[in-house]
């Protein structure tokens, strides 16, 4: 074979490999979304006090991911939810409940943690960790974001006076679970704040994200059926409630591991 011959038969190669390569490669748009992939929603809880001074950076970053709602392929759902237990130490939060601390005392036993503390972030009940680490907050929606998830769908959505109404319906994929999983409905509220006048953080201002107004189980998703759940719920508005800045969260959690395996949320509006 001459030098020509072997030059464009080198080429040939290259140019082969090139498109090879190519064929298994995946395009990633500037703002790290992959059109490739689907949108999954993730569920990042925060467990926080008003009465801890090591809260407010945790806060705002809960805020921050709230408001970019998206890291990559993940839809972000905050839950921001106040534990009890600061409150005799200076400060009763407004937003803090027995319930919270119980669940939150839920994620300890799940993990093999000695006890709780704050601030706590959990993604997807899947990881924990310091709830003002941002590195390992974005890098662990993502990766949630990789989990094959349930479908959670929220339709026919009715908001009157102080009651609301909606649809619920949970598709299960095989294999995703094969015992019963807890859906759980919740209300969320933005835009609350607080001017603290005792504890730890007296004299701050502090801005909350989606602060957990209400929870409550559904029902359950049969992970043997396709459509493991639906049925209509119906849900009580306090009146001190902002409905502009309210939204409705579904999702749906294994009891045993603590997994959350879907969820979807959706804004009320009159």
């Amino acid at each position: 074979m001459g030098p020509f011959m072997e030059t464009a038969a080198l080429t040939l190669m290259l140019s082969i490999g090139a498109v090879l390569s190519g064929c298994g490669s995946q395009t990633t748009n500037a703002d790290g979304k992959n059109p490739s992939q689907p949108i999954r929603p993730v569920i990042v809880e925060l467990f926080t006090s008003e009465g801890c001074s090591s809260c407010p950076p945790a806060d705002a970053l809960l805020a921050r991911l709230d408001q970019e709602q998206r890291i990559g392929n993940a839809e972000i759902i905050a839950l921001e939810e106040h534990v009890d237990y600061w409150d005799q130490l200076g400060w009763r939060d407004p937003f803090s409940g027995r319930q919270w601390t119980e669940r939150q005392e839920d994620y300890a036993n799940a993990f093999g943690n000695a006890g709780v503390y704050t601030p706590q972030m959990v993604v997807d009940g899947r990881v924990e960790f310091v709830g003002s680490a941002q590195n390992k907050a974005r890098n662990a929606i993502a990766e949630a974001a990789k989990e094959t998830k349930a479908e959670v769908a929220i339709s026919d959505v009715n908001p009157e006076g102080r009651q609301v109404e909606a649809t619920v319906q949970v598709k299960m994929f095989p294999a995703l679970l094969n015992h019963a999983a807890v859906v759980w409905i919740a209300i969320t509220e933005s835009g609350l704040h607080s001017n603290v006048k005792a504890g730890e953080n007296a004299g701050e201002d502090l801005h909350h994200a989606s602060v957990v107004r209400s929870l409550r189980k559904a029902g359950e998703a049969d992970g043997r059926k396709e459509i493991a759940f639906s049925g209509n719920q119906e849900l009580q508005l306090d009146p001190a409630w902002k409905r502009e800045n309210l939204r409705l969260v579904v999702f749906v959690q294994d009891p045993k591991s603590r997994h959350i395996l879907g969820a979807a949320a959706t804004r009320l509006s009159e």
